[in-house]
């Protein structure tokens, strides 16, 4: 389980992250730390004595095994070896790419800058199409067996039930209804489905435009095996029923470098409600951390459960529209 102490993270000082990167990198910082603006893990830029800025980041214990970390960074080297633009981690003291320092897993990676990707015109989503199907090239390479898998069946029945057990009566039995209609309505969408590596979080916050060098894809830290489909619905303005150029164009752009299951459109308001689901669990698991009520206010009354399961139930009205 993930590490919810409400002191979690606290023990982590500038000095505990300036020595760990200097016994991993067997070299010399300066002492220069800046943090990154980042809730679940921790992110910092430090330098080396010969100016180089590099990015650390200590992730949130428990939440990934060792496994499940390295497979995120296996997925970022693949793709980093067919010349597709992430940021892969550097290779540490022994050869592995993660490291631990007082109970913290992290790892080293070049500072890589670049604006926010925005998707206006359409080579903007032809452009974004085209990086995440070479993406899903190297993802297609090999499996991910420590990753979650993307059916409701696997994942979102245990988090629904991890939910049931802190939603305040009487709304629990609201929520129990309304999560129970969209898993029968779900869970036969996604049987027999194939699954393969892909970056599980492909939001515009997660693309980064670089003057001279193009799109480049950040933070794998939620990858996962699923359909290819969840890594374009995340970049649309809309439902997907009001997207229908938006998502072509991501289709073109993709089709380019590899082939795309366009029956998969169906699948994207489903994969919507699971996304629902499973922010709402994770938050679950996080509500007793110090710093969880300053960014999530309200979280967990009767009014944001009422909110909540109301969202829901539009997303079931929108599934059942897209399957008629």
């Amino acid at each position: 389980m993930e590490d919810t102490r409400q002191n979690a993270f606290d023990d982590l000082t500038p000095e505990v992250v300036i020595g760990a990167v200097e016994a991993a990198m067997d070299q010399e910082l300066t002492g220069l730390i800046t943090p990154y603006p980042s809730y679940i893990n921790r992110v910092y830029e430090v330098e080396t004595a010969d100016r180089e800025r590099l990015v650390v980041k200590f992730y949130r214990p428990g939440r990934w095994s060792t496994a499940a970390l390295l497979e995120e960074h296996r997925f970022t080297l693949d793709c980093h070896e067919r010349e597709i633009p992430v940021v892969a981690p550097l290779p540490l003291e022994g050869g592995s790419s993660l490291a631990m320092a007082a109970g913290y897993p992290f790892a080293v990676f070049p500072r890589k800058g670049g604006r926010l990707f925005e998707l206006h015109e359409d080579q903007d989503y032809l452009r974004a199409g085209a990086l995440i199907a070479r993406i899903h090239q190297a993802g297609a390479e090999r499996p991910a067996r420590h990753r979650i898998e993307l059916r409701p069946r696997t994942s979102t029945a245990g988090y629904i039930e991890e939910l049931l057990r802190i939603v305040p009566p009487p709304l629990d039995e609201e929520f129990r209804d309304i999560t129970s209609r969209l898993m029968v309505l779900m869970t036969p969408l996604f049987e027999g489905l194939p699954l393969q590596r892909i970056h599980g979080d492909c939001h515009r916050g997660n693309l980064l435009d670089r003057p001279g060098e193009g799109l480049r894809v950040i933070d794998f830290d939620d990858m996962a095996m699923g359909p290819p489909v969840h890594d374009l619905w995340m970049l649309l303005p809309g439902s997907v029923s009001e997207s229908h150029r938006e998502f072509n164009l991501l289709v073109e752009g993709y089709e380019a470098f590899h082939p795309f299951d366009r029956t998969s459109r169906r699948l994207i308001e489903p994969l919507r409600a699971m996304r629902i689901i499973y922010f709402l669990a994770w938050c679950g698991r996080q509500r007793e951390d110090f710093n969880f009520p300053g960014h999530f206010p309200g979280w967990g009354t009767p009014r944001f459960w009422e909110e909540e399961i109301q969202d829901l139930k539009n997303q079931l009205e929108e599934i059942q529209e897209n399957l008629e």
